[in-house]
């Protein structure tokens, strides 16, 4: 179903069952995957590959070129997995350079005038509250929250099932399964209603609380130090075995 205002490239590519409202405007080398809905006013430039399923609201700006200085008018992308929801006014960028691409994972919601910027990498099931905004190059992990009117420094990552609160600055990654908050960004605790909510077990849950006071309360020890200090069977609870694995492959430093 295509409206008849609506503008689409014959170089564009529709699957089936795909709605596209009042005034779209599709342009070419996108891929629209079967039973996408684009409300009206909906723009999408190429190169754009969308999945299944994924509904766009009015005036969202999709694959739209990088802001980055440094962007040569190059053909960049965009790629989008499937049932992602894209709120009024939220806005996705595509790569900056040939060899790199933004990318979105599936079962997405970014509410309105949230912003994805050029050559990030979104996993799955993120939510992104209105006008939570990633620079360039952030990498965000799966069940990761960023609230309203947070903003996330370029190349941070956002460790899974971390919770952002609103108005909150981010310049150095975020550890997984944590709450974050304040300005300057401060490691408030463990996401422990989230994780309860994912179906994490009481022993995860507790092996986590138990390093989080080790590493996080103690802000004027050594980190490595206390990394080195753990006990061996909190270490070899897989779930405080990823976190200390980001925290180990941190580049930008780790939120405390």
């Amino acid at each position: 179903m295509i409206h008849p205002t609506a503008i689409v490239s014959l170089d564009a590519q529709i699957g089936t069952d795909v709605e596209i409202g009042p005034y779209c405007v599709i342009e070419a080398n996108v891929s629209l995957g079967d039973r996408c809905k684009l409300h009206s006013h909906v723009v999408i430039h190429g190169q754009t590959t969308i999945g299944h399923e994924n509904e766009f609201f009015p005036f969202a700006a999709i694959g739209t070129k990088s802001q980055d200085l440094k962007y040569a008018g190059e053909p960049t992308s965009l790629i989008i997995g499937d049932r992602n929801v894209f709120r009024e006014n939220s806005t996705v960028h595509r790569g900056t350079q040939k060899d790199t691409r933004t990318r979105i994972g599936s079962d997405n919601l970014c509410l309105s005038y949230s912003h994805i910027a050029h050559d990030c990498e979104v996993g799955n099931h993120v939510i992104l509250s209105n006008n939570g905004t990633l620079a360039g190059h952030v990498h965000v992990d799966d069940y990761a929250i960023i609230s309203g009117l947070s903003a996330v420094h370029q190349f941070c990552r956002v460790g899974a099932h971390a919770i952002i609160g609103g108005l909150t600055k981010i310049v150095q990654d975020i550890p997984p399964y944590t709450v974050v908050d304040g300005n300057p960004a401060t490691v408030r605790g463990i996401n422990q209603v989230g994780l309860q909510r994912r179906g994490f077990s009481s022993d995860d849950i507790r092996s986590l609380r138990a390093v989080y006071k080790k590493l996080f309360l103690k802000k004027d020890s050594n980190l490595s130090e206390a990394i080195s200090a753990l006990e061996p069977e909190l270490r070899e609870n897989p779930k405080v075995a990823h976190l200390l694995k980001f925290i180990e492959s941190s580049e930008r430093g780790v939120t405390r």
